[in-house]
């Protein structure tokens, strides 16, 4: 008995597997295949109907992708100094109120205490301008 190895085993890194063209041999007649298949950008037969049910978004790239392994900061909402006149008292912990970080838009009219994570150089400068003081907590 011959044991023989089967043909498609043999075409594996061969596109066609030995049917000429990619077009035949799909069990797809004329039609360019199956589902979705055969409407990319130069597909214009299909693009009026492929926009109206997927939108303009359907076609490119849009987006950033990260690959590296890194671990991503965490986002920390973030809090100009001219908008701290709007919570009361002399001393604000804005981890409390949901902030992670101060940033130095705006101007602070009154002396105040402020509690949070990290801020910027500019920001601690305009609150010691004031008399105030900024602790970092971590």
């Amino acid at each position: 008995m011959i044991r023989k190895r089967k043909k498609n085993i043999r075409f594996r890194g061969y596109k066609t597997h030995g049917w000429g063209s990619k077009k035949k041999h799909r069990n797809s007649g004329n039609r360019g295949g199956f589902g979705m298949a055969g409407s990319g950008k130069r597909a214009d037969q299909r693009k009026s109907f492929v926009l109206k049910v997927y939108g303009p978004g359907y076609f490119g790239k849009n987006g950033f992708v990260r690959h590296s392994g890194l671990k991503i900061k965490e986002d920390l909402n973030v809090i100009n100094t001219g908008e701290l006149d709007r919570f009361e008292g002399n001393e604000i912990d804005l981890g409390k109120h949901g902030y992670g970080k101060l940033l130095g838009k705006g101007n602070v009219n009154k002396k105040i205490k402020v509690i949070v994570k990290s801020a910027s150089n500019n920001a601690i400068e305009k609150i010691k301008n004031a008399g105030g003081e900024v602790i970092i907590k971590q």
